[in-house]
């Protein structure tokens, strides 16, 4: 198996993710798509759902370890401002463009025009209405910022890494490196075991992630095999819109990030970002992408530790490119299939509302779905509406997933790589390797 060892691991992944993709079909038209469902979800669906365990596994100590680290090899705590600032106006600007290509491919391809809303049975409505019982929606503008600001400050910060809260871990790592800072020679012995614990978890990430292969094998054989290509002929217009609007998002505005701002190769960019978005493909959670989109960072990107560690968890966070831009998709597809009017000052609350909405999502599969409601009630949607529109989407929205969390970590990526490179933290020479991958 040496020479299996040998290959790019991203290039491992890419087999594995196009054989499970096979399999999964294959297993659908020779079985049916009943029994193809009942038996991927036999074995393949544990097999995957022990590879993201795995990688939720190194997520809160990944995290936690990391940033202290990368906090104490700023020196500075004052320095921590510009990054900060820098990485949080990147993230909001890159989110509300994101949003502007959701609803502009909503407008130009029109997937709820025409769309039998009848199509949804009972199962699904009522699977939609405990989904939203069990995701409050947070309510005005103004309650979602206050939400989210208190939200950031753990009551409890061992409660806090128990239930995987990212924002209070950073917030407390943070708070906790800078203690460790002003404490001196006090400090220095617990910032070496915090050194040494980061790089220990820098380690058996790259020990886990020899395992993806065979874990999104597992996930795209239970994906297809379980749903199969039925999501094409249910919701294709709703796909394709999401998909080119994606995909044009991650080329354009993170090409003008890369390309123009940065003056790097695109084709870099991406090359060194492929593990992290076949990884993020597969498990459709930016939470369980992280190690890996880490490991891309630093090992291929050229992008150091330290704003590794600070920027991408905030960015796994808060930076949901793609979940604000399928807000505002959503929207225009309930407008659309319950025949709603739009008018100008709509387009525009609903770019802010699904903006706000995006930050501080939990990354896991679906949850943007379920939080939609905000968004839906600013276009007049009543909340029986919102529940025939949500049971619309459920059954196919892990496929819908897929592309918004590619674009979520490539949006972190590309934030990552420019505060890197404006705060001389950053290694072209690594970044531009043709061996890099």
């Amino acid at each position: 198996m040496g020479w299996w060892f040998k290959i790019d691991l991203w290039k491992r992944v890419m087999v594995g993710l196009a054989l499970g993709a096979i399999t999964g079909l294959i297993l659908r038209q020779v079985m049916g798509a009943e029994a193809a469902g009942a038996n991927v979800t036999a074995w393949a669906k544990p097999i995957g759902d022990a590879f993201i365990n795995l990688i939720k596994m190194l997520v809160v100590p990944l995290i936690f370890t990391t940033l202290v680290s990368g906090v104490l090899a700023m020196g500075d705590p004052k320095k921590l401002g510009s990054l900060g600032g820098r990485a949080l106006a990147m993230y909001m600007c890159t989110t509300l463009i994101a949003v502007s290509f959701g609803l502009l491919m909503g407008s130009i391809i029109q997937p709820g025009a025409g769309f039998d809303t009848t199509t949804v049975n009972t199962a699904d409505m009522e699977s939609a209405r405990a989904q939203l019982a069990a995701n409050p929606q947070p309510g005005s503008i103004a309650e979602q910022l206050l939400n989210t600001i208190l939200s950031i400050i753990p009551t409890n910060p061992v409660a806090a890494m128990a239930n995987g809260d990212v924002l209070p871990i950073i917030f407390f790592a943070i708070m906790f490196g800078i203690g460790i800072l002003v404490s001196g020679d006090a400090g220095k012995p617990l910032a070496n075991v915090m050194n040494s614990a980061a790089e220990a978890m820098m380690k058996l990430t790259l020990i886990v992630m020899e395992t993806a292969p065979i874990g999104v094998f597992a996930l795209m054989a239970w994906v297809l095999g379980d749903r199969g290509l039925t999501i094409l002929a249910v919701l294709g217009k709703m796909t394709a819109a999401l998909y080119i609007a994606c995909a044009l998002h991650m080329l354009f505005t993170f090409g003008i990030i890369v390309k123009v701002i940065l003056r790097l190769p695109l084709f870099d960019f991406f090359r060194g970002a492929v593990d992290a978005q076949a990884v993020a493909f597969s498990t459709s959670s930016s939470n369980a992408t992280l190690p890996m989109t880490m490991s891309c960072a630093t090992q291929n990107l050229g992008i150091s530790k330290s704003i590794a560690s600070s920027v991408l968890p905030l960015g796994a966070t808060i930076n949901m490119d793609g979940t604000a831009l399928y807000q505002g998709l959503i929207a225009l597809f309930a407008a659309q299939a319950l025949g709603l009017p739009m008018t100008f000052s709509m387009y525009f609350t609903i770019a802010l509302m699904a903006t706000l909405v995006s930050i501080g999502t939990a990354g896991i599969p679906s949850v943007s779905l379920f939080l939609a409601a905000t968004t839906l009630s600013v276009v007049g949607v009543s909340a029986d509406q919102t529940v025939l529109i949500i049971a619309l989407l459920f059954p196919f929205d892990r496929i819908l997933d897929m592309a918004r969390t590619v674009t979520n970590i490539t949006g972190d990526l590309a934030v990552a790589t420019a505060v890197a490179k404006w705060e001389g933290e950053f290694d072209e020479e690594v970044f531009r390797a043709r061996d890099a991958v």
